[in-house]
């Protein structure tokens, strides 16, 4: 199955994505994902991200994608505000325990040719 965005529209404060579903064999099918951008605000969340929320909200719902109308709710939204979250802590984390330098590596510094001496 492939998913291939075509652009949104805008009505008010509602955003509606389109999207052709495309699986091998079959007819093309037009899918539209609305999404409230009060929510996107609420949530902290950049407005170019809906294409990719979007998606990947079709594609967790592989199964009813019989239906031509989806929407993305506060809890999808909360998801992934608090997923990107999580990702910054865990890449603070990593930050924080990275790499040292080894006493190899300080040793080889030292003995570097390119060191001058009395720096």
């Amino acid at each position: 199955m492939e998913l291939r965005y075509l652009g949104f529209e805008q009505q008010k404060n509602v955003r509606s994505y389109r999207f052709d579903i495309l699986v091998k064999g079959e007819p093309t099918r037009r899918c539209v994902v609305t999404a409230d951008l009060a929510l996107f605000l609420l949530h902290r969340i950049g407005i170019q991200d809906g294409p990719g929320l979007c998606s990947t909200k079709l594609t967790s719902a592989l199964e009813d994608l019989t239906q031509e109308v989806h929407e993305l709710t506060d809890a999808d939204l909360r998801a992934h505000a608090l997923a990107r979250e999580d990702a910054a802590l865990r890449k603070a984390a990593a930050r924080k325990s990275g790499p040292r330098r080894s006493a190899v590596s300080k040793v080889a510094h030292e003995n570097s040719p390119w060191r001058r001496s009395g720096l």
